[in-house]
């Protein structure tokens, strides 16, 4: 008799294992979230909704998948977990049901130049295993074809701790595959001198055009002009060729001028050191500008970009070396690697064929192995973590995903969509943060947070089905079925952008005229060269202000007043009304709170135990010295400002005694992006990834420029805030700027004067212009994968 049929035993189904089906939270109460209790079921699609900082992502990410990999981390011994991230316990009452979280978030991958696509993906190692057992001629095992790995010889006397110890002769040899002349990286950075002097100049005459560099009283300058290698009264162009090695590259040495004992090194190592060796973010921008002149990249000659040594790229498999192998497009090389047939590496083919193969289902065949990591878009980003998950034999766990149709064509949605629901058919839970009402639509529950964003936020609105989302009174409820319409009438250009041969990456020659004093969008499936053309050919000068995905950087001691430049004039303000300096009203300055130094907070290390933050006690969390807090302008003091809201600032900035029109236009600057319930003293690292995107934007709205050029501006944008988008577009248009947005979202289409669309596929498949006109015409037309989408959004 079976043991399902012996007399006393539970029938199938009715195990008490199988009674854990849900994730249960209660009280979470992590950044905005108020008390949150929720109950998620296991092994569906769960979709979370919600303008933009209602609080899904502290619910999903920083709530639920932050306990589980907390958990998960602490099952290992605490030697190991001295390695690994400290994480704190979410502020949360109860966590029940939590299975394994494998998160898959929009962070940018590192932007070390040697990281690329093959590296991040370890399809590289695999590629070198393949090529140091196959490879003609045999030059090593698989370090001898990574770009990573330098090639070291060392011989000498090593003493054996064995026993009588004695000196014993040795050899060290190890074959990399890193080309000596670029080190791994492909480029060689070289200084335009045209960009640090003027050469029809002499020092006296102020040939320097270095930032902060000048001729009568620097004593930079005073060294070099009184330093006796070179004649400060001779234009440098008429120096000798020793005068001019003197200049440029001398060794430091001890030189005296007027009386006082100064080193003078040639002005390369100079600049090397003062400018280089810098954090480029951390520079002022007139400086970091000076820097991005100055330092020109080229490919290195040597390696040709591939990045690898003679030898590494001599060896061949066929027609084929490891650097052809890294250039081809991932779908060719996946046809490459199909055809190879060799029954000694055939566990190692069928691994690759697979990654490269998820590649290709994924939507990036497009991409190839050799393109920087950090060139990626955030929606590349994310699909490239993918890769790894998508083959995975584990079932029963959380797969967290943030957004993941960012930067994706509505064509390539339903892939993404059906992935998804892949990964959930295998008996995994799917958790999903999103805005776009294609991928809303599959979800088996949907969860929607808010009502509003920032504190307005931080509740659960509802939870349901779509169908139920559709019929209840939310803000997504009342936004999931929006469609915007088609303009009766466009704007006519005043001018144009003329694009000749653009061959930037996969773009074929092309010409096109991007119209100017309208607003332009271009479209495309994704990998297909939008970026290319716009961010490749609109020249970066001083009439252009390109707002890009890169993410912006922020510590906690950043908040929304620091990196808009808006706390300058309000300490500005409050010194000039109370009579003080200004550096009394920074908490990263004088004014800060001895005790905490302006934190707010006091942080307890705690080894591989996730620290402790407790508010400091002298200065109450108000991060000021208590006599910095008795000045006071317009009736409030500073740490009371910080805690202000942007609508509340704007108005108490805007008029009375408190008036100071430089922040009043900074302030209505984030209103205007809808970062009103902000407050300006809230940490940069807990705001949300939408918030910090429209930050940024706020903050280059003030750049003096007559041509803004946007990359997906809609990124973390709830459907109700792309109106607010599009009247802001609209205004930036009438003031007579120029507006370019690489952009997918039909609604930003359907708004457009002028579009242009690139296809008709990705990689060597795009890079040509397969539509130019209004979004009408598109509509009309249908004769692109675009015209068909935006044709079906609108109705028509």
């Amino acid at each position: 008799m079976s043991s399902a049929q012996r007399p006393g035993t539970q029938q199938p189904g009715s195990h008490v294992a199988d009674s854990h089906d849900l994730i249960r939270v209660h009280g979470a109460r992590e950044n905005n979230l108020k008390d949150v209790s929720i109950d998620l079921p296991k092994r569906r699609l769960t979709v979370f909704t919600g303008v933009s900082g209602s609080g899904k992502s502290s619910l999903v990410f920083n709530t639920i998948a932050a306990e589980s990999q907390r958990l998960i981390n602490e099952t290992y011994s605490a030697f190991v977990q001295g390695f690994m991230p400290t994480l704190a316990r979410p502020e949360v009452d109860v966590l029940d049901g939590l299975t394994t979280a494998i998160i898959v978030d929009q962070q940018r991958m590192g932007a070390d130049p040697r990281s690329t696509v093959g590296t991040a993906t370890d399809v590289n190692a695999m590629l070198r295993i393949l090529f140091s057992r196959l490879g003609d001629p045999h030059i090593g095992p698989p370090s001898a074809y990574s770009f990573n790995t330098a090639s070291v010889r060392a011989s000498g006397a090593i003493t054996v701790e064995r026993g009588n110890k004695k000196a014993v002769k040795a050899t060290f040899q190890r074959t990399g595959g890193m080309c000596t002349n670029c080190e791994g990286r492909g480029t060689v950075s070289d200084i335009d001198l045209t960009q640090l002097y003027d050469d029809s100049k002499s020092l006296a005459e102020g040939a320097f055009t270095i930032p902060g560099w000048k001729s009568d009283s620097q004593w930079t300058v005073q060294v070099y002009a009184q330093s006796g290698f070179v004649d400060p009264d001779k234009p440098i162009r008429d120096y000798t060729d020793q005068e001019l090695r003197d200049f440029l590259y001398g060794e430091a040495v001890k030189v005296k001028v007027n009386g006082v004992n100064l080193t003078y090194e040639g002005l390369i190592p100079k600049i090397q050191k003062s400018f280089l060796a810098k954090d480029k973010e951390a520079m002022q921008p007139h400086i970091r500008a000076f820097v991005e002149r100055a330092v020109t990249f080229t490919t290195c000659p040597e390696c040709e970009g591939t990045r690898l040594s003679e030898g590494a790229r001599s060896s061949r498999i066929g027609k084929i070396s490891i650097a052809d192998a890294c250039a081809m497009e991932i779908r060719d090389l996946a046809d490459w690697v199909r055809e190879l047939a060799e029954p000694s590496v055939a566990p190692l083919l069928t691994a690759l064929r697979d990654t490269l193969d998820s590649f290709v289902e994924i939507g990036l065949g497009y991409l190839s192995l050799d393109r920087p990591a950090g060139t990626l878009s955030g929606g590349e980003a994310q699909r490239v973590k993918m890769i790894r998950h998508l083959g995975s034999s584990l079932t029963d766990t959380t797969y967290v995903f943030d957004e993941p149709t960012v930067g994706l064509h509505p064509h390539d949605i339903q892939r993404m969509n059906d992935l998804l629901l892949r990964l959930r058919d295998k008996g995994n839970t799917v958790l999903v943060v999103e805005h776009k009402p294609e991928a809303i639509a599959i979800a088996d529950h949907v969860v929607d947070l808010g009502p509003g964003a920032g504190t307005q936020g931080g509740t659960v609105c509802f939870e349901g089905t779509v169908a139920e989302l559709r019929g209840s009174d939310t803000v997504t409820g009342r936004h999931l079925d929006d469609r915007a319409a088609l303009k009766e009438s466009v704007r006519k250009p005043t001018g144009a952008l003329e694009i000749r041969d653009a061959r930037t990456h996969n773009l074929q020659g092309v010409d096109v005229d991007v119209p100017l004093g309208v607003l332009c969008v271009v479209t495309g499936v994704a990998g297909s060269g939008k970026s290319s053309l716009i961010h490749g050919s609109v020249p970066a000068g001083a009439d252009v202000v390109s707002v890009d995905q890169s993410p912006i950087k922020g510590s906690r001691r950043s908040n929304p007043a620091t990196y808009t430049g808006l706390l300058d004039p309000i300490r500005k303000a409050f010194a000039k009304a109370n009579g003080v300096k200004p550096a009394l009203f920074s908490a990263n300055s004088e004014g800060a709170c001895p005790t905490c130094n302006g934190a707010g907070v006091i942080y307890t290390d705690l080894a591989m135990m996730a620290g402790v933050a407790t508010p400091c006690e002298d200065c109450e969390g108000k991060r000021f010295q208590p006599a910095v807090l008795e000045y006071r302008f317009g009736g409030r003091n500073i740490s009371e400002v910080l805690a202000m809201s942007v609508d509340r600032a704007e108005e108490f900035f805007g008029a009375g005694e408190a008036r100071t029109p430089a922040a009043h236009k900074i302030l209505q600057r984030l209103s205007d992006v809808g970062l009103g319930y902000l407050t300006l003293g809230q940490p940069l690292t807990t705001l949300s990834g939408g918030e910090r995107q429209r930050l940024k934007l706020a903050t280059h709205m003030g750049d003096k420029g007559g041509v803004y050029v946007l990359d997906e501006p809609t990124t973390g944008l709830h459907l109700a805030d792309v109106q607010q988008l599009l009247g802001l577009l609209d205004r930036l248009v009438d003031a007579g700027k120029s507006v370019i947005v690489i952009e997918h979202h039909q609604a930003v289409m359907a708004h457009a004067d002028w579009i242009i669309d690139l296809g008709p596929g990705a990689g060597h498949d795009g890079g040509r212009i397969v539509f130019e006109g209004t979004p009408a015409d598109l509509v009309a037309d249908r004769s692109t994968l675009t015209g068909e989408h935006l044709a079906a959004y609108v109705g028509a």
